[in-house]
């Protein structure tokens, strides 16, 4: 039979798939002769069977029943025992953290009589009570399902009667009378009485843990996260220690390093006479782990040593959780610790220099996305200095954030949905605002601490966090807030600094980020390791700056259709295409060509030894072209024709399928003195740089190649310009002409078109367009659909379809290579700068991705992680 279930003296860190993170690392802190309360983990392999089944097996119950016989004995506690009774907690842990994602039940085992068995032994009749209506909320809504607002109403009236600011305010009696109502609330709910027998208790607890697996934030947060549903829980059943036993007692989460910044030193929270729940829900603002020198010296230093201990064997920063009982500290988790992509890369950047991680393993431990996240605009210093602050709160997750404020996660979302960018406003927040906070740029809360929900979460999330705004008091009922005399309403735009906790009102101007300090230290290992290189899209001098200015290794891909988009430059296209003979495109031809030689000299001279690839004219002529009456009268105008003549010649260009008809290197055999003018500006701009003592190898992109001969038509047709352009004397202009590989017909036959071709480069765009057979600007009406129900995995335009589009590529790749071995081999779509697909072109040999200015830094670090990656699977080195 197989084992289900595991003390934590059983398991170690190395059973984090069987036992859930939270489970694996009890265990190994157990073997470390750290202060864990005892008990014993439920397999994920359990909770698989559960989800078949439905039930928990005859088989695991016996477990169950040994496991808690076992605990009892341990503790010289009994569970359900009416003298020292055994309370237990049942919490949920999967092998990836999910802060929050699903449930978690305290004391329980408590009862009408064994509530007074626990006041007799631990001479607290108050304590006691105070634990038995916790867990009849936290039971009533878990398991029974149960509005946690209508305990939490309850619990106001009470306050509100007796002008209590505080729970800790609640007498006896009053405890009493709570009780009463909760158990009240269970038969209102239909469910029936609260169940007096704690294996009762358990056993739905236990359930309630294995199903909330499937609770739907925590699937919106797996898919936002890319956790696999196939995962499934561990339940943890462990002692319950009290921190809510009196002015000796607490509870707290401290963080080995500042999760904000990355620091160097013990942050966290703490509350007295309070249980775990009430610092991680932001119900009461705790204070700062600091303070516990202050009111418990030896248990900080305490607290500061485990800290060490944990950090050095885990070789990370860790998230602890910790419980004081009447002065005795225990822990109750240790994690590694959710952090913002900022304090990530000074985390692993300064464990590199104390010698704790290697080089390697820091570039694994810091996502390609979250590098992203760190390059979003900053406020612009001189405006901020203007603003006068509405209110401060705690600088949960730092960044510059504008939006307009909603006071519901599902009024965020549909805002959100519209196309607007958003700032989440709660009192505080709870999983079940998962989407509403996913969808925001800021999230601001009026309670809580560093540690709460609302600051895990958004510090998880790379968004902007400021919790604890205790002046801004927020009416969601209403949908406004109000700070001082300011009233906020919903839709009114705020800025949100998450460095110094200020919220303002109206936007404020922001400036681009820059690569500077342990980031471009973590880059520059980055581009070390890595084989592939990291070149961008880039059509503008001020893109290619940008990129420039984050390192990219040149450009991948000049779309020169891009530069006939300016007003004066579309007339002269306009003019071209409009002309019927060649006779009518050469004065056109001749303005273009004065603009296009100005072009590549621009990008030349900013490239200065580093590679351009420019591609040759390639969109359908029709999206030149003028679409309603009035642009063709003000067409007809500008180029000296009828409007009637205008039309006719319009309605003769016009394609009844444009993507896939007369566009690309079908243009250069139609209008080849197109083309010609486009290498002949090229040449020229290099030439020019000749004299200015720059060598320049231009490097010129066929587009939507399908065949060999296709290919060597327009080779002959380039290379026929450039002969014509080189100078009669001294060294000869080298160069290279590739094609841009997106027909799929030209991947089957890569072997003959690489015969005609100096290097490779794929666009995923259009070879997924046309080996899916969808057209990528309508995929809208249906891809949202697909990806729902799971029929895709994921949009392919974004991430590339391996299995498709990828063997593609794959047999691309390897023809190309059987023709020509050293082939240069790019890829310049729009999944360049996606780190998933990047594994995949890691796998696959590709040379070099190419993508927008911004993605440079993911790329680069991405392309890192994937040659890492595949070291370790080809050495079985997993190791850290």
């Amino acid at each position: 039979m197989t084992k289900q279930m595991y003390s934590f003296s059983e398991g170690n860190m190395t059973m984090r798939d069987l036992l859930g993170g939270k489970g694996a690392n009890l265990a190994e802190m157990t073997h470390l002769g750290l202060p864990v309360p005892p008990g014993f983990t439920i397999t994920t392999a359990a909770c698989h069977e559960y989800q078949q089944t439905g039930k928990l097996s005859d088989a695991l119950l016996a477990e169950l029943n040994q496991a808690l016989t076992a605990l009892s004995q341990q503790t010289e506690k009994r569970f359900g025992g009416t003298s020292h009774p055994l309370l237990v907690s049942v919490r949920s842990g999967a092998a990836i953290s999910m802060p929050g994602m699903m449930d978690t039940i305290l004391n329980i085992g408590l009862n009408d009589e064994t509530v007074a068995a626990l006041a007799a032994f631990t001479h607290n009749e108050r304590f006691a009570l105070d634990s038995y209506r916790r867990l009849l909320a936290m039971f009533g809504n878990v398991v029974y399902g149960i509005d946690e607002a209508a305990f939490d109403q309850v619990l106001t009236t009470v306050k509100t009667q007796n002008g209590y600011h505080s729970d800790l305010s609640l007498t006896v009696n009053d405890l009493r009378s709570i009780i009463t109502a909760f158990k009240q609330l269970y038969l209102e709910s239909g469910r029936g009485a609260f169940p007096q027998d704690p294996s009762d208790q358990l056993l739905a607890a236990i359930n309630a843990v294995f199903e909330s697996w499937h609770n739907h934030r925590a699937q919106v947060y797996r898919r936002q996260n890319n956790i696999s549903e196939s995962l499934g829980t561990a339940v943890n059943v462990q002692e319950m220690v009290f921190g809510n036993a009196g002015a000796d007692s607490g509870t707290g989460v401290a963080f080995t390093q500042n999760p904000a910044t990355g620091e160097p030193a013990l942050f966290g929270e703490y509350l007295l006479n309070a249980q775990g729940e009430d610092v991680v829900a932001g119900i009461r603002t705790p204070q700062p782990v600091a303070v516990l020198q202050e009111d418990m010296p030896a248990l900080y230093e305490q607290l500061v040593e485990t800290a060490a201990v944990l950090e050095t064997h885990y070789h990370d920063m860790q998230d602890l959780e910790f419980t004081i009982e009447k002065g005795q500290m225990f822990l109750l988790q240790a994690r590694s610790g959710k952090r913002t992509p900022t304090a990530a890369v000074k985390i692993a950047v300064d464990q590199v220099a104390e010698g704790l991680i290697s080089k390697e393993t820091a570039l694994l431990r810091v996502k390609p996305e979250s590098v992203s996240e760190m390059l979003h605009p900053e406020f612009d210093t001189a405006d901020l200095a203007r603003q006068t602050p509405l209110t401060k709160g705690l600088p949960a997750s730092p960044g510059a954030a504008t939006g307009q404020v909603y006071f519901s996660a599902a009024a965020a979302k549909q805002a959100a949905e519209n196309g607007q960018k958003v700032v989440l406003m709660r009192q505080d927040t709870s999983p079940e605002d998962i989407e509403g906070m996913i969808v925001s740029q800021a999230i601001v809360t009026t309670r809580g601490g560093m540690t709460s929900h609302a600051a895990v979460v958004a510090r998880g999330m790379g968004a902007t966090g400021v919790v604890g705004a205790h002046d801004l008091v927020v009416d969601a009922p209403n949908q406004c807030a109000r700070v001082n005399q300011q009233e906020i309403n919903e839709g009114d735009w705020v800025s949100v600094d998450g460095t110094s906790g200020a919220l303002m009102l109206g936007q404020i101007k922001t400036t681009p980020a820059a690569v500077k300090g342990e980031l471009s230290t973590l880059l520059n290992w980055a581009k070390d390791i890595a084989d592939m290189g990291v070149y961008t899209n880039a059509d503008t001098p001020s893109d290619f700056q940008r990129a420039l200015d984050f390192d990219a290794d040149g450009i991948g891909l000049t779309r020169t259709e891009h530069m006939f988009f300016k007003p004066e430059r579309l007339l002269q296209m306009r003019r071209l295409i409009l002309a019927t003979d060649a006779a009518g495109r050469k004065d056109p031809l001749s303005k273009l060509l004065t603009m296009q030689q100005a072009d590549f000299y621009e990008l030349y001279q900013l490239a200065q030894t580093k590679e351009v690839t420019i591609r040759l004219l390639d969109p359908p002529l029709h999206e030149f072209l003028p679409h309603d009456e009035k642009e063709i009268q003000l067409v007809a105008t500008q180029i000296g024709v009828s409007p009637d003549e205008l039309r006719d010649r319009v309605a003769a260009l016009k394609e009844l399928n444009p993507m896939l008809g007369h566009r690309g290197d079908r243009l250069a055999v139609t209008f080849p003195d197109i083309y010609e003018m486009q290498v002949q500006a090229i040449m020229t701009a290099v030439l020019r740089h000749r004299k200015q003592g720059l060598e320049v190898q231009p490097h010129i992109m066929i587009p939507l190649t399908d065949s060999r001969a296709e290919m060597a038509w327009v080779r002959a047709l380039v290379e026929g310009q450039i002969q014509r352009m080189q100078p009669e004397t001294g060294a000869k202009v080298s160069y290279t002409i590739g094609t841009m590989m997106e027909m799929p017909r030209a991947c089957v036959t890569a072997d003959q078109v690489a015969r005609e071709s100096d290097f490779f480069s794929f666009g995923t765009n259009d070879l997924t367009q046309l080996t899916f057979g969808y057209s990528r600007d309508d995929v809208g009406a249906f891809l949202p659909e697909y990806l729902r129900q799971g029929i895709l995995p994921a949009d392919p335009f974004q991430t590339i379809d391996t299995q498709g589009v990828g063997e593609l590529m794959k047999m691309a790749v390897n023809k190309g290579r059987q023709t020509k071995p050293d082939l240069p081999i790019g890829v310049c779509g729009e999944v360049g700068g996606d780190p998933a697909s990047i594994a995949f072109f890691e796998e696959i040999g590709v040379t070099y991705v190419s993508c927008s200015p911004f993605r440079v830094p993911v790329a680069r670090l991405a392309a890192a992680r994937a040659k890492l990656n595949k070291v370790r699977t080809q050495t079985g080195d997993h190791g850290g």
